[in-house]
């Protein structure tokens, strides 16, 4: 083998002649600097402009040591050191999701009805299963419903829980979030009749004078759901959809609002070792008001949970067509979506956290929500300038070029749903091609050098890492059909954005997102490189391997 000289191993960089990157801090001859574990025969993605393509890395404890030739990074081992051979499997950094809820989607899965079933008679006959063990006037909950994707060809409707029982509550939240059917008991017990006055920022939806069973937004506060669960079920929530993400070949995820109960439940399961995603955590309600008044802010916490921004939320939702646009919805012209904040209470919650230290990130789907956020960030540039908050627009989902111009001059981060296109197309008839051509812009964020992050907004979308290769580069739906071809992006951009552009979202580019001497040891084992399948298939390719600070997390 090649032998390095310890000039050349203290370089810190790209070796001319080896081409082996490294950070090792002492010479290779000391058994105690050798590396715990060589990976080799690897065609591995390094993400790093510096040294984009290698065979092989070094890692001691949790970092990478060296990335390069095999030679070079075998000459490294010692006689403890494991190797493993990835046999020319395709290797990448660790994905990262930039905006999601997983505390909440592991407890659901723990408590509640899955709805996600293509079927209203499946949902009755779920729910039904669920009312013979619940006592009758106890609520029945389901989650992850989705109205376009029933066998019926219709969504669920009030009477059609009320087949299911009326001596229990019921209510299914859609997977998007925003909206939720209910039973008819459900409305009985919170007063709501047809003629009940929709509050600021809700509705409740009528059709030929009677509710049709479906509340959005603001309006659902009305309904008592009992959301209480023990400190051991949200532990074990978090144990349940760590294994889940990592199975998908996730490494890192962003958590967009997190109340104390959350915080709580992440730090029990990493006490029970059983906190497998390195968690970036946005504090929302009650969470963030004691933070602010303990002066705690953006970035206390470690490589494991971290405490990111703080979270609102100002318009509707891209999936339950809620958003507030500038431009009515397809088939709807006077229906201009539903904002759930004023521009004075965005401007009061901008200026609260950003004089405070904190970074913001605010749920904008639409281009008047967008515009209206922008105010506010560009006014506390302008009276209160802080260096590179990286404040954020999460969705971000309609933009056009004004708005594009005004994020790139602030360095704001968007985080477009990454799955969407590819996901929910059956729903964008409702927005239409021309706006389609603005929306999840991937392409123009990043032709206007913006630092768009990675987001599935699980459960609204799905988290896989490989469908959102797919949906950016193809934007073809399940169908087959193309929505906003002008914002189809590379192979190579997508993986930058789902690696890189999500650590720089949570200020932490400099230690993940790219498989770089001196950073987490967080990569994966694809079994197919995504840039030799074709292009529908990328989201069939199997998730080998899932390694997180040098331990493996997932294997297939």
């Amino acid at each position: 083998m090649t032998s390095i000289s310890r000039k050349d191993f203290l370089g810190l960089g790209t070796l001319a002649t080896a081409g082996l990157a490294t950070g090792c801090t002492a010479p290779p001859g000391s058994e105690g600097e050798r590396p715990d574990l060589v990976v080799v025969n690897g065609d591995i993605l390094t993400q790093d402009d510096a040294n984009p393509r290698a065979e092989a890395f070094a890692v001691r404890g949790d970092r990478f040591i060296a990335v390069g030739s095999n030679d070079d990074v075998r000459n490294l081992s010692g006689p403890d050191t494991r190797v493993l051979d990835a046999a020319g499997a395709t290797v990448v950094p660790g994905f990262i999701d930039a905006h999601s809820h997983p505390s909440g989607a592991g407890l659901n899965a723990l408590r509640n009805v899955n709805t996600n079933l293509g079927s209203i008679a499946r949902i009755q006959d779920a729910l039904r299963a669920r009312a013979a063990e619940t006592p009758p006037g106890e609520w029945l909950v389901g989650y992850m419903y989705d109205d376009t994707k029933q066998e019926e060809g219709r969504p669920l409707n009030r009477v059609d829980l009320d087949e299911v029982s009326t001596d229990h509550p019921i209510v299914v939240g859609h997977r998007g979030g925003h909206t939720g059917v209910y039973n008819s008991r459900a409305f009985e017990l919170a007063g709501v009749t047809v003629n009940t006055p929709d509050p600021f920022g809700g509705h409740f939806y009528r059709e030929d004078g009677e509710l049709t069973g479906k509340v959005a937004e603001r309006a659902r506060a009305v309904f008592d759901v009992p959301g209480g669960s023990t400190r051991e079920e949200r532990a074990r929530g978090v144990a349940v959809i760590c294994r889940e993400m990592n199975a998908a070949g996730l490494t890192s995820v962003h958590q967009a609002g997190t109340g104390s109960d959350a915080f709580t439940a992440y730090q029990d399961a990493r006490e029970a070792g059983e906190l497998t995603l390195r968690m970036n955590l946005f504090a929302s309600g009650g969470a963030y008001r004691s933070l602010l008044q303990a002066g705690v802010r953006t970035g206390l916490g470690d490589e494991w949970i971290r405490l990111g921004p703080v979270k609102f939320a100002a318009d509707g939702s891209a999936s339950e067509r809620t958003m507030a646009m500038s431009t009515p919805y397809a088939g709807r012209p006077d229906d201009y979506g539903i904002l759930t904040m004023t521009q004075e209470e965005i401007h009061a919650a901008v200026e609260e956290a950003h004089r405070s230290g904190w970074q913001i990130g605010i749920h904008a789907n639409g281009d008047v929500t967008i515009d209206m956020v922008l105010n506010a960030y560009e006014r506390m540039a302008r009276e209160y300038p802080r260096n590179d908050t990286r404040h954020r627009l999460e969705h971000c989902s309609l933009v056009n070029t004004s708005l594009l111009e005004r994020i790139a001059e602030g360095n704001y981060i968007p985080a477009p749903f990454y799955t969407y296109a590819h996901y929910h197309g059956e729903k964008w008839i409702e927005y239409g091609e021309e706006k389609m051509e603005w929306m999840f812009a991937h392409k123009s964020f990043l032709d206007h050098d913006i630092m768009v992050a990675p987001a599935s907004d699980h459960s609204p979308g799905p988290y896989e890492p490989l469908m959102a290769l797919q949906s950016m580069t193809t934007r073809k739906d399940f169908a087959g059909r193309v929505w906003g071809p002008s914002q189809r992006i590379t192979m190579d951009q997508a993986l930058k954005i789902c690696t890189m552009h999500g650590a720089y979202a949570s200020h932490e580019d400099h230690v993940k997102g790219s498989i770089a001497a001196g950073k987490l040891a967080d990569f994966v084992f694809l079994a197919e490189n995504p840039y030799d399948v074709e292009e529908e298939r990328v989201k069939e390719i199997q998730v080998v391997r899932t390694v997180v600070g040098g331990e493996t997390v997932h294997e297939a």
